[in-house]
């Protein structure tokens, strides 16, 4: 399920604050930090993104 475009242009990493790309086209759904040292990915569940750092995971 996507998240809204205005939700995803305010929100940010919680680790260290940059921008969130959108990938819950993909399966599972997921927000990526778009910063290069952190590159976290948050999951994306019933379409509420889960922004805690324990949830996170490195992209494939």
């Amino acid at each position: 399920m996507p998240v809204e475009a205005s939700l995803i242009q305010i929100l940010a990493c919680p680790a260290c604050h940059a921008p969130l790309e959108d990938r819950t086209a993909s399966d599972p759904g997921e927000l990526i930090c778009t910063s290069g040292d952190c590159g976290l990915a948050y999951p994306v569940r019933d379409g509420i993104p889960v922004l805690l750092v324990d949830e996170a995971s490195r992209p494939a």
